[in-house]
C-alpha cells in the first residue's frame, strides 16, 4: 500500500502543501480551523511525517540524551535510582512528544562518543545523572551552545540548571535523630567524594555532630551494598565501642546491616542506624530501616521541566527539594 503523501493530505484538506506542513510542524501561524481540517485528512489518510525531513524543516530532533557517567554494571544493579529516574524521564519526555536517548558515559572513550554525538545535533538537549568530580562532560556540553540540565547539583564549576534535594540538610536530620535517642558515639559511611551527593550528606553529618562532644568516626563506601558492608567493618575496628551509624544511602545500610549481624551486633540495641533514600528495600530489612526519604521521582520531574522551558521562562535555574525523615524499626 502507497505511503499517503503531504500532497495527497493537502488535496483532501483542500489547502496548499505548505500549509499542511506547517501544521505537522507544529508552526503556530495557521487558524484553528484549518488546523483542524488538516489534522482530520491526516487521520482519515494515515498520514505519518516523514522524521528525516521535518528535522530539516523545524531543526528539531525531538529526542533528549539521558547521560548516565557510570558503567552498565551500576546502571543496570540493584540501585533503583537509575531506573527510577530513567523510567520518570521517559514519561515526562513522551508526554512531551519527545523520546529519550539513553547513554553511557561511564569511560574516557564513552564520553568521547557521547561528546561526539551530540555534537552532531542528533538531539535538542542533555540531561546528566550522576557526575563525577572530574567528568568533562558538563563544561564541554555547555560550550556546545545544547540546552544541558544536571539531575543533582554538578560536581564542577560549570553554570547549569539542576534539579537536586536538600542533601545537607537531611544528612542533618539523620544524624539529630540519632542524637535525640541518645547515642554518643555516631559513625558515618559516606558516599563517593568525588559526587556531591557524598559530598554533602558528609557535611550534613558534620554539621549536626558540631557543638556536640561527639567526634567525626567516617569511612567511604561508593554507594553499592558491598562497600556498606566493608565500610561497616573498617568502622567497627577503628571503634569497636560505636552505638549508631549514619549511611549515606539505603544500598549500603543494608550492606552494613549484614556486617553487624555477623559482628554479632544487634540493630537497635547495639547500634542504632539511619540511612539515606527510602528505596522499597528499606521496609523490608531485618530491622526495618529508618531512613531519609529523598524525592527521586519528583526530582527527575523537575529536572526534565527545566529542560523543556525556555530561559526566561523559569522561576529558577536550581529546583532543591525537602527530604523527609522515615522512622521505622532501626533507629
Amino acid at each position: 500500500m502507497k505511503r499517503p503523501t503531504l500532497e495527497a493530505v493537502a488535496a483532501r484538506a483542500g489547502v496548499s502543501r505548505a500549509t499542511v506542513s506547517r501544521v505537522v510542524n507544529g508552526q503556530s501561524t495557521v487558524t484553528p480551523e484549518i488546523r483542524d481540517a488538516v489534522m482530520r485528512a491526516v487521520n482519515e489518510l494515515g498520514y505519518v511525517p516523514n522524521s528525516a525531513a521535518r528535522s530539516l524543516v523545524t531543526q528539531r530532533t525531538d529526542s533528549i540524551a539521558l547521560v548516565v557517567s557510570e558503567p552498565p554494571t551500576r546502571v543496570f544493579s540493584e540501585d533503583p535510582l537509575f531506573s527510577t529516574v530513567i523510567r520518570t524521564a521517559s514519561r515526562e519526555l513522551e508526554a512531551a512528544d519527545k523520546q529519550v536517548v539513553l547513554m553511557l558515559a561511564g569511560t574516557p572513550q564513552s564520553h568521547a562518543r557521547v561528546e561526539r554525538y551530540i555534537a552532531g545535533g542528533h538531539v535538542d538537549g542533555v540531561m546528566l545523572i550522576s557526575m563525577h568530580g572530574a567528568d568533562p562532560l558538563p563544561a564541554a556540553i555547555s560550550r556546545m551552545g545544547v540546552p544541558v540540565v544536571s539531575y543533582g547539583r554538578p560536581a564542577v564549576a560549570v553554570d547549569m540548571p539542576f534539579a537536586d534535594n536538600d542533601n545537607v540538610g537531611g544528612a542533618e536530620t539523620a544524624v539529630r535523630r540519632l542524637l535525640d535517642i541518645g547515642r554518643r558515639r555516631i559513625a558515618t559511611i559516606a558516599g563517593p567524594l568525588d559526587m556531591i551527593a557524598g559530598q554533602d550528606r558528609l557535611t550534613g553529618y558534620r554539621n549536626a555532630l558540631r557543638g556536640s562532644s561527639r567526634r567525626s568516626i567516617v569511612a567511604v563506601g561508593d554507594f553499592t551494598r558491598e562497600s556498606g558492608a566493608i565500610a561497616m567493618r573498617q568502622l567497627l575496628e577503628d571503634d569497636p565501642q560505636l552505638d549508631a551509624v549514619f549511611v549515606a544511602n539505603d544500598l549500603m545500610a543494608i550492606g552494613a546491616l549484614q556486617a553487624l549481624r555477623q559482628a554479632g551486633r544487634r540493630v537497635p540495641d547495639d547500634v542504632a542506624m539511619v540511612g539515606f533514600d527510602d528505596i522499597e528495600a528499606a521496609r523490608y530489612t531485618e530491622p526495618p530501616l529508618t531512613t531519609m526519604r529523598q524525592p527521586i521521582v519528583e526530582q527527575a520531574t523537575a529536572m526534565v521541566r527545566l529542560l523543556l522551558t525556555p530561559p526566561a521562562e523559569r522561576d529558577t535555574d536550581h529546583v532543591i527539594l525537602p527530604t523527609e525523615l522515615v522512622i521505622r524499626e532501626s533507629a
